[in-house]
Protein backbone atom coordinates (compact mmCIF):
# COMPACT_ATOMS: atom_id res chain seq x y z
CA UNK A 1 0.00 0.00 0.00
CA UNK A 2 1.46 3.50 -0.81
CA UNK A 3 1.27 6.38 1.48
CA UNK A 4 -0.97 8.93 0.91
CA UNK A 5 0.48 12.33 -0.30
CA UNK A 6 -1.86 15.34 0.91
CA UNK A 7 -1.24 18.72 -0.52
CA UNK A 8 0.37 21.19 1.35
CA UNK A 9 -0.82 22.20 4.63
CA UNK A 10 -3.00 18.99 4.68
CA UNK A 11 -2.53 15.80 6.95
CA UNK A 12 -4.37 12.95 7.63
CA UNK A 13 -6.08 14.32 10.83
CA UNK A 14 -7.32 17.47 8.73
CA UNK A 15 -8.67 15.02 5.97
CA UNK A 16 -11.15 12.87 8.53
CA UNK A 17 -11.99 16.64 10.05
CA UNK A 18 -13.18 17.59 6.68
CA UNK A 19 -15.20 14.16 5.67
CA UNK A 20 -16.92 13.86 8.95
CA UNK A 21 -18.06 17.22 8.48
CA UNK A 22 -19.60 16.31 5.27
CA UNK A 23 -21.02 12.89 6.22
CA UNK A 24 -22.45 14.17 9.54
CA UNK A 25 -23.96 17.52 7.41
CA UNK A 26 -28.42 17.22 7.17
CA UNK A 27 -29.43 18.06 3.17
CA UNK A 28 -30.49 21.57 4.41
CA UNK A 29 -27.45 22.45 6.24
CA UNK A 30 -25.49 21.30 2.65
CA UNK A 31 -27.58 23.53 0.89
CA UNK A 32 -27.31 26.37 3.27
CA UNK A 33 -24.03 25.86 2.90
CA UNK A 34 -24.05 26.01 -1.09
CA UNK A 35 -26.00 29.20 -0.82
CA UNK A 36 -23.55 30.79 1.09
CA UNK A 37 -20.91 30.10 -1.09
CA UNK A 38 -22.36 31.90 -4.30
CA UNK A 39 -23.44 34.53 -2.08
CA UNK A 40 -19.12 35.35 -1.74
CA UNK A 41 -18.63 38.32 -3.76
CA UNK A 42 -14.88 37.44 -4.25
CA UNK A 43 -15.03 34.27 -6.49
CA UNK A 44 -17.17 32.93 -9.37
CA UNK A 45 -18.60 30.09 -10.16
CA UNK A 46 -18.03 29.06 -14.13
CA UNK A 47 -19.37 25.81 -15.98
CA UNK A 48 -16.30 24.17 -17.28
CA UNK A 49 -15.36 21.33 -19.72
CA UNK A 50 -13.84 18.16 -18.10
CA UNK A 51 -10.99 18.37 -19.88
CA UNK A 52 -9.94 21.93 -19.47
CA UNK A 53 -10.59 21.41 -15.55
CA UNK A 54 -6.62 20.30 -15.13
CA UNK A 55 -5.79 23.21 -17.23
CA UNK A 56 -7.57 25.80 -14.80
CA UNK A 57 -6.41 23.58 -11.74
CA UNK A 58 -2.73 24.53 -13.05
CA UNK A 59 -3.47 27.98 -13.79
CA UNK A 60 -5.57 28.06 -9.96
CA UNK A 61 -2.13 27.12 -8.35
CA UNK A 62 0.08 28.67 -10.67
CA UNK A 63 -1.77 31.56 -9.42
CA UNK A 64 -1.79 30.71 -5.42
CA UNK A 65 2.03 30.15 -5.59
CA UNK A 66 2.43 33.46 -7.11
CA UNK A 67 0.18 35.73 -4.37
CA UNK A 68 1.55 33.39 -1.76
CA UNK A 69 5.67 34.68 -2.50
CA UNK A 70 4.50 38.54 -2.98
Amino acid sequence: MTPNKFPPGWDEDRVQRVLAHYEQQTREEAVAEDEAAYEQESQTFMEIPHELVPKVRSLIAQHQSETATK
